[in-house]
């Protein structure tokens, strides 16, 4: 079968190649890839920045965004059935296991020694085939197979989305406006999440007007264009009190804005991994004079649990019922495996990139057609 491989650390070592097709041991699933989703962190690996290789390889399998459909299942698997839709969660407990692991919270894990499949300590997901255990699939309806890519990424604004309720249910909390900072992926999913509860979203980018824009006010949000509006007190007061704002962009400066444009009581979640050396001054004395008088919370959030990929797929259904053919437009190009290397390439318009391993051909799908 074809599989998509680095070398851990080397710039430019990409490659397609050759192996022989996985057998699933009793206990597991064969899973044959459809499509994978490509980010960021994929990019970085591509690089050579980020990415470990599994015990006495040499090489990674990259993808960890993925969509695939169960082939074979052995004994011990009877949770799955051939022909089932499966999104396969990335992060594995480690083998201790620490408390968070032991509990089922490995994206809490204490002591670093979990693995995640197509990024560190595990292979991924961009090749023909896979196999899982069934405890890390999740199941999708056949007519969001159209857009089941976006589950993982979802998971990441369902576990934010879930952390914020938990930690603000320290106080009567009503919020009704939230900001989304960055309009890729994630944050534009996280904007659909908070619409479903019908706050107020705005979304801040520096993309001018154009695809992204377009589907920011196709959800009913508002998008502000940064190289016309700064954040800080003086947004917050045109557009109103800022209860939650959810960082997406990785740019580390706009976390510190986010706490001076946040309102009391409010949230900032920050999303997104900033890499490099970048350094700014900030006003430390005013930054903690606002968060302390303000009762204001900060706090990070990565990866996602079981519960946050079972609740992405419901929500997936409610949003297409909401907003019928949103969704679809998110996945912006579909690459063969073959351009893979393409996929980390952002143009203005680009949203996300998905590699096409295999046609997926449902009747009903939510884009409207039978897609093949």
């Amino acid at each position: 079968m074809k599989e998509v491989v680095v070398a851990p650390g080397q710039a430019g070592s990409g490659r397609l190649q050759e192996v022989p097709h996985p057998t699933p041991r009793p206990g597991e699933v064969l899973v044959r890839v459809h499509e994978v989703g490509i980010d960021g962190t994929d990019a970085e690996i591509l690089e050579g920045q980020y990415g470990e290789a599994p015990p006495g390889d040499d090489y990674l399998i990259i993808g960890h965004e993925s969509l695939g459909r169960v082939e074979t299942v052995t004994d011990g698997a009877e949770d799955l059935a051939p022909g089932d839709w499966v999104v396969a969660m990335v992060r594995r407990p480690d083998p201790v296991p620490c408390r968070n692991c032991a509990a089922g919270e490995w994206d809490m894990c204490l002591n670093g020694l979990y693995t995640e499949r197509g990024i560190k300590g595990l292979h991924g997901f961009l090749a023909e085939y896979y196999v899982e255990q069934p405890r890390y699939l999740v199941k999708l309806p056949g007519e969001l197979a159209a857009v089941g890519v976006l589950l993982e990424p979802l998971t990441i604004a369902e576990k934010a989305v879930d952390q914020i309720q938990r930690i603000q249910s320290r106080l009567v909390w009503e919020p009704k406006r939230a900001v989304i900072l960055g309009s890729g992926p994630v944050g534009l999913l996280a904007a659909i999440l908070l619409r479903l509860q019908d706050l107020d979203v705005h979304v801040y980018d520096r993309a001018g007007p154009g695809p992204k824009s377009a589907l920011v006010e196709a959800m009913g949000a508002h998008y502000i264009w940064a190289e016309k509006r700064r954040l800080g007190h003086k947004l917050a007061n045109e557009i109103g009190p800022v209860d939650i704002i959810f960082e997406a962009t990785g740019y580390s400066p706009l976390a510190f804005d986010a706490i001076d444009t946040v309102a009391p009581n409010g949230i900032v979640c920050l999303s997104g991994v900033s890499g490099g050396g970048r350094r700014l001054e900030v006003s430390a004395d005013h930054l903690n004079l606002e968060l302390v008088l303000g009762n204001r919370v900060v706090f990070g959030t990565v990866n996602a649990n079981r519960r946050h990929f079972e609740s992405g797929a419901r929500h997936l259904n409610e949003i297409e019922a909401r907003w019928p053919g949103l969704l679809p437009r998110i996945i912006t190009a579909r690459l063969p495996i073959e351009q893979f290397a393409e996929g980390v390439l952002r143009g203005p318009n680009d949203v996300k990139k998905v590699v096409e391993v295999a046609p997926i051909t449902v009747s009903g799908a939510i884009d409207g057609d039978e897609r093949t």
